[in-house]
C-alpha cells in the first residue's frame, strides 16, 4: 500500500467526518433540538437513510448511522446519546463514559462497514477508517478537536 498517496485523501475523509459530529454535537448543544421538536426515533427504530450523495452524503450517513447503532445498544435515542457526550449532560441514567465509547467507536465502525458494502467507501479505505476510529481520542472526536496535522503524524 502506498501510503503517501492514500494519507491525503484519508486526511481529508476523516477530517470531514469529525467535522460532521462536531456540527452536531455543537448545534444540539445550541439548543437545536429545542428550536424544532423533531420525531424521536426510539432506540434500534427504523430510519430512511439520509439521502444524500457523494462524499458529503457518506460522511453524514456514516455519522447518523453510528450514532444510531451506538443509541440502539445503549438502549437511548440518538438524540439523548450526542447530548450525554457532552460534560455538562445532567441525565439520570447516564452510562459511563467508556461505555458509551464502546458503543459509539462500534457503532461508527459497522456503518462504515455498511457504506462499503453498497460501494460509498472503497474497501482500500476501510481499514485506515477502523483504525481511526478506533484509535481517536473519544474527546477529541466529539469536540472536533484533531486538525489535518493530527491524523497524517504532524502532532496537531
Amino acid at each position: 500500500m502506498n501510503l503517501p498517496r492514500v494519507a491525503p485523501a484519508l486526511a481529508v475523509a476523516a477530517a470531514l467526518v469529525l467535522g460532521a459530529v462536531a456540527l452536531l454535537v455543537v448545534e444540539l448543544a445550541n439548543g437545536g433540538a429545542r428550536a424544532v421538536s423533531p420525531a424521536i426515533v426510539q432506540p434500534c427504530g427504523e430510519r430512511r437513510p439520509f439521502a444524500g450523495n457523494g462524499v458529503d452524503g457518506t460522511i453524514q450517513r456514516v455519522v447518523l448511522e453510528g450514532l444510531d447503532g451506538a443509541a440502539c445498544k445503549l438502549d437511548t435515542t440518538r438524540e439523548a446519546l450526542v447530548l450525554s457526550l457532552s460534560p455538562a449532560s445532567r441525565g439520570s441514567r447516564k452510562p459511563n463514559r467508556h461505555t458509551i465509547e464502546v458503543a459509539v467507536r462500534s457503532g461508527l465502525i459497522n456503518a462504515i462497514d455498511a457504506e462499503a458494502k453498497q460501494g460509498n467507501i472503497p474497501s482500500l479505505l476501510v481499514p485506515i477508517l477502523h483504525r481511526i476510529v478506533r484509535l481517536t481520542p473519544i474527546d477529541k472526536l466529539v469536540r472536533g478537536g484533531l486538525s489535518l496535522s493530527s491524523l497524517v503524524g504532524g502532532g496537531g
